[in-house]
């Protein structure tokens, strides 16, 4: 069941996706953290913030659709009070991290240098670019590209590696896949959530305060796999894919499609044993199916 991304081991392919396993404390009495591949902390600012204001949350047809607006504790309060007893668990730790300029990156990755027990960073370009107009910087490839960069050779001083976290918004993923692997990072995830609007019809307003929201779960996972694929097509560096991720068979998917490992989200809402419970039953498909090593399934896709 071991993978290695970005020359990271895991002992299995499944990591609990960022936003959705909170600082990974929070389930250690459910979930037996060493076991899993990896945790994915909520994004990381460089200030506390509180979020949007609510409703920010509500279920779709298939997923849920959210707003929540990067509420964290900030990256002092997560040194300080979050990593010392996710240590403790033998977790692996990925750090989220997020701005609104890429000096606000930069500040939150220093910030996290100077501590042990971090594997590695997933960098979010799905947030605007204030200094821009308030684009994301995951549509604009020149963006990314400096995003990318800049979040790079900062965790470079660390030795760490940077994953960057690839907005699906844009026409065409391979692009912007290129532009952050030609950036120098050590691999990508994707996808992230796709803009949506849900609208009450009695009311005739947003069912979401933010008015549109990011939507996730099995609705959006045959579009995240193609995207995978064709992201892993483009790039040499591995992909760890997710989007709406619920069963064993939806994470042979992905790494089918070209990934090397995969991000369990949504699933975590509905059961938060959701990533140990799908870890658990891949080692069983593989086993049923005679596959020996689980990374043997990256790209295996016969068309």
């Amino acid at each position: 069941m071991r993978v290695t991304v970005a020359g990271v081991e895991l002992c299995s392919p499944v990591i609990a996706a960022s936003g959705t396993f909170g600082y990974g404390v929070e389930f250690e009495e459910i979930v037996a953290l060493n076991k899993i591949g990896a945790i994915v902390t909520k994004g990381l600012s460089r200030e506390p913030m509180a979020g949007n204001a609510a409703p920010r949350m509500i279920e779709t047809a298939a997923g849920m659709m959210n707003a929540i607006g990067l509420q964290n504790v900030g990256v002092r309060a997560f040194l300080d009070e979050k990593l010392p007893k996710l240590r403790k668990t033998g977790a692996v730790v990925i750090a989220n991290v997020f701005g609104f300029a890429i000096e606000d990156y930069v500040a939150v990755i220093e910030a996290l240098n100077e501590a042990e027990g971090i594997a590695m960073y997933e960098v979010n370009a799905s947030c605007p670019n204030t200094s821009h107009g308030g684009m994301s910087f995951g549509v604009d490839p020149d963006a990314l590209y400096w995003l990318s960069r800049r979040c790079r050779e900062t965790a470079d001083r660390a030795g760490r590696p940077v994953m960057v976290k690839l907005s699906p918004n844009v026409t065409d993923i391979r692009l912007m896949a290129k532009v952050a692997a030609d950036a120098g990072v050590a691999a990508l995830s994707l996808v992230n959530t796709f803009v949506a609007l849900a609208i009450d019809v009695e009311t005739r307003r947003p069912r979401i305060a933010n008015v549109t929201g990011g939507l996730s779960g099995p609705a959006i996972k045959p579009i995240a796999v193609r995207m995978v694929h064709e992201s892993a097509k483009e790039v040499s560096i591995p992909i760890v894919g997710m989007g709406g991720i619920t069963k064993a068979e939806d994470a042979v998917e992905f790494m089918l499609a070209g990934a090397t490992a995969v991000q369990v989200g949504t699933a975590s809402f509905a059961d938060p044993r959701a990533v140990e419970n799908i870890a658990n039953g891949l080692r069983k498909w593989c086993a049923g199916h005679q596959v020996g090593e689980v990374r043997s399934l990256t790209g295996g896709l016969r068309v």
